[in-house]
């Protein structure tokens, strides 16, 4: 009984299923005209972030459960399945070569400089500097470095007549990056991404206590993690018209959509990095932030790889100028920051400068 209680609190899935068969209904009449497409692309963008929120909530349940790292690697590895999922569905849609570069590109920024910034920001106001362990970040970025360089900056220096061999290339090398990481995460140096605070609070100050790991249910929340990424994924499908029709409407450039699909992808991450500066918990965002990104590459060049090998189309990874320079400023920057195992507000201030200048370069 009490299982059928708590499903029927589940509003995100029963919103997504409602969006899902009222926009589909109606969906060619939305889409014949400007104001049917806006109307379309809203109300599934915004019962999309409804439903990412449901897989935060429920990533953070099973945080609590097995503890960290396994709560961040299970929030991640959600995400950029959700990422997944959402630049395949568009790329089958738009046929555009350089949708999955931008994205990545797209969600490192949102990830590092606007995630990260923000919480180090609203940390840094409330309790000065927050510590972290720094074996996390320099692992973290020293792996960035690698992957972000083999798969978006050497495609520049290779003859066209290498580039899909080199493609199958990383899809071996990222999976046995991934797995190796992962194993080092998780297993020989999970103390690198630990960080133990000297007294821990049960309940904050509105008195929202946290839940007993033991009485948490790690099926229920498994399966409905799972649910509500199928759900953003079916869900993604539809948006993928309306984003496209409105994308021509106005004639934005197709990097806008990539940043749809970031935001849409890092909303879980993004919550609960809020949430866990609030709580003084910058390992965790530390954790989110660095490895969502590094998920993103390791995860999500394999799967474009192979999926328009299998598709039959074109995919460009490489960077463009202006790419390299933000990812290479993006990672100077918190290379400096991230030495010291404390952030500060001053150090959220800079990436967030960083994230306002991506933007302002989606337009020009």
């Amino acid at each position: 009984m009490q299982l059928l209680k708590d499903f029927s609190k589940e509003y995100s899935l029963f919103a997504a299923i409602i969006a899902y068969f009222g926009i589909t209904f109606f969906e060619h009449t939305l889409v014949a005209s400007t104001v049917g497409n806006l109307i379309g692309f809203a109300v599934l963008f915004v019962v999309i972030i409804y439903a990412a929120m449901s897989v935060a909530h429920h990533a953070e349940m099973l945080a609590e459960k097995f503890g960290e790292p396994y709560g961040t690697l299970i929030l991640t590895i959600s995400a950029v399945v959700v990422e997944i999922v959402i630049i395949a569905i568009m790329m089958v849609h738009e046929h555009n070569p350089v949708l999955a570069r931008d994205t990545i590109y797209a969600a490192i920024m949102l990830d590092i400089n606007a995630l990260l910034g923000l919480a180090a920001i609203i940390g840094g106001i409330k309790y000065g500097e927050q510590p972290y362990n720094v074996d996390s970040s320099n692992s973290y970025l020293s792996m960035l470095l690698v992957a972000i360089g083999i798969a978006m900056v050497v495609p520049h220096f290779m003859d066209a007549a290498h580039i899909e061999n080199y493609m199958m290339f990383n899809v071996v090398m990222f999976i046995l990056l991934y797995i190796t990481f992962t194993r080092i995460q998780v297993a020989s140096h999970k103390y690198f991404f630990e960080y133990e605070h000297e007294a821990e609070e049960v309940c904050d100050e509105e008195g929202h206590c946290i839940p007993n790991p033991h009485k948490i249910n790690g099926w229920y929340h498994s399966v409905n993690l799972v649910v509500a990424i199928i759900m953003i994924g079916v869900l993604s499908e539809v948006l993928a018209v309306f984003m496209g029709n409105t994308m021509k409407t106005f004639g934005l450039p197709l990097s806008i959509a990539a940043v749809g699909v970031a935001i849409i992808s890092a909303a879980p991450e993004l919550i609960t990095a809020v949430r866990a500066a609030l709580d003084n918990r910058m390992q965790t965002v530390v954790n989110i932030a660095l490895g969502a990104s590094l998920a993103t590459i390791l995860l999500t060049v394999p799967a474009v790889i192979l999926v328009t090998r299998y598709m039959g189309m074109d995919l460009n990874l490489a960077i463009t100028p202006v790419q390299g320079v933000m990812l290479g400023l993006t990672l100077l920057v918190s290379i400096v920051n991230f030495n010291d195992g404390e952030t500060n507000m001053l150090e959220g201030f800079l990436h967030v400068i960083l994230f306002v200048v991506f933007v302002y370069l989606l337009f020009i």
